[in-house]
């Protein structure tokens, strides 16, 4: 199979393997789909938007589908509570991203935690079909995080060599540009909003050799320059609504996935 052509390069699967009839997605909030609200006070998100494009390659009620991420996760709470999960459903496809809430702690590591994220690569691939890992974005124009960007760059190097030595198809969002428009960015400006799930899950379908229905990084429609005063109430409304309760959180030592279970623990139909 062959992906559409984009201004990007793009790291596709074999043609060789096998076709993907069902697929378990493990992670934190990204691969919840904090930031893209569904039914119920639940999320949607890029796995879930995915899962629907793979589902379209079969029968109807064909495709199994399950989504194990929760919100806060750090990435050894991922590998004790996700990954033997994952292994014990055998899926034939794995979504594995991790580690992004250990590398905004401060004092992380990047190397150490790649140490760790290889470890449970190589768990996995014995087990299920095939493993896609994720790299992190480029934080650059992410206010609360662009002072992290190198800590991000060492850790996605990690990932793409990780990736190299155990064969898993890579989900490269650092050289997704367009998810670098505040747009992509839900208010909390840490999540992405529906759109940046929507791009984020059109690459992924590209990576694994689908053609997709349109292209993740086509430019975003014009818009009207702000002003400093429009700028300044945003900045001010973030900081009061997102950034101190986040704090506080840090603070209490408390995550916003307490309490919080898979919101799709089996493979189901969709």
């Amino acid at each position: 199979m062959t992906t559409e052509t984009t201004t990007t390069t793009t790291t596709t699967i074999s043609s060789t393997f096998r076709p993907i009839g069902s697929y378990a997605a493990i992670g934190d909030s990204f691969t919840e789909g904090v930031g893209d609200p569904g039914p119920g006070g639940s999320f949607v998100g890029w796995a879930d938007r995915l899962a629907v494009l793979l589902s379209d390659q079969h029968p109807e009620d064909s495709f199994r589908y399950a989504n194990l991420a929760v919100r806060g996760r750090l990435l050894d709470q991922i590998v004790d509570e996700q990954v033997p999960r994952a292994k014990e459903l055998a899926p034939d496809l794995v979504s594995f991203c991790a580690g992004g809430n250990d590398i905004i702690r401060p004092g992380s590591d990047p190397d150490a935690v790649a140490e760790r994220f290889e470890a449970a690569v190589a768990d996995l691939v014995g087990s299920v079909g095939r493993v896609m890992i994720t790299t992190g974005f480029d934080t650059r124009g992410v206010p609360v995080l662009k002072h992290l960007r190198g800590k991000v760059a060492t850790y996605s190097a990690h990932v793409r060599a990780i990736a190299d030595r155990y064969d898993c198809p890579v989900l490269d969002l650092w050289s997704l540009k367009s998810v670098q428009d505040r747009r992509a960015w839900d208010d909390d400006r840490l999540h992405l909003s529906p759109e940046g799930h929507t791009r984020v899950a059109l690459r992924a379908a590209q990576v694994l050799g689908l053609d997709v229905p349109a292209d993740p990084d086509q430019p975003w429609p014009p818009q009207q320059p702000r002003g400093s005063a429009e700028v300044t109430r945003d900045n001010i409304h973030w900081a009061r609504e997102h950034l101190v309760p986040w704090i506080g959180r840090r603070l209490r030592g408390e995550s916003s996935g307490d309490h919080v279970e898979a919101k799709r623990p089996d493979l189901l139909p969709l």
